[in-house]
């Protein structure tokens, strides 16, 4: 899953970016509301964590933007400000959601995973084929019951296939969802990542879940 973290204060950017980190998202980040703006119109975000006060527009222009461009990409807010009309403001510029600092982490992360489960439109974390099972909210993976210890971008590579389950995934949609913005998608690394899954969850196992499809992709099925 592909973040758009937009927060002025580098603490809280560095703070929220090394969390979300940790739990396996991808998080390009933006300074100001011009240059969110700009990301989230050229780049195919899952969720926009957007603060308030911003250098340049400030969050309620940006979200208002967005959405008169039918952009309908989840946006969860967050400001020092808990007067409610600034809520009520916020909600109805178009955000999802709505979250004072300073705020727990673990409270974060929930309304965080319930945008994205929302924008997915399924209401299951549970993804299964086969044998192979991925758990979106414990953010662990297993095959025959047995764990498989994967690295944050191997993770977040194998997420995307199992959401997208017997269908062709291809390189410029793997690239657009589990690297960041400035990834180059024409390098190897995404074959060099492929493999590195392949060997965890494959390897050990006569049926095979991960299939090149020639040409176009990548794909997960039984």
């Amino acid at each position: 899953m592909r973040i758009l973290l937009v927060e002025d204060e580098k603490k809280i950017a560095s703070f929220i970016k090394r969390g979300l980190t940790e739990q396996h998202y991808t998080v390009d980040v933006a300074g100001d509301g011009d240059e969110g703006l700009y990301l989230a119109q050229i780049n195919p975000y899952d969720l926009m964590v957007l603060d308030i006060m911003l250098p340049g527009r400030d969050g309620f222009a940006v979200c208002r933007e967005l959405r008169q461009q039918n952009n309908e990409m989840p946006i969860l807010m967050l400001t020092a400000r808990d007067d409610v009309q600034d809520k009520v403001y916020g909600l109805d510029s178009g955000a999802d959601d709505y979250l004072t600092k300073p705020f727990a982490f673990d409270e974060f992360l929930a309304r965080v995973r319930v945008l994205l489960r929302r924008n997915q439109g399924q209401k299951s974390t549970l993804h299964k084929v086969a044998d192979l099972e991925l758990d979106q909210i414990s953010r662990t993976v297993t095959r025959a019951g047995t764990p498989i210890d994967l690295t944050a971008t191997e993770y977040a590579l194998l997420e995307y296939l199992m959401i997208h389950a017997g269908q062709v995934v291809t390189r410029t949609m793997i690239s657009e969802h589990v690297w960041h913005q400035d990834f180059d998608s024409f390098s190897n690394v995404i074959n060099v990542y492929v493999n590195y899954v392949r060997k965890k969850v494959d390897a050990e196992y006569p049926k095979k879940l991960i299939h090149s499809v020639r040409g176009r992709g990548y794909m997960v099925k039984e």
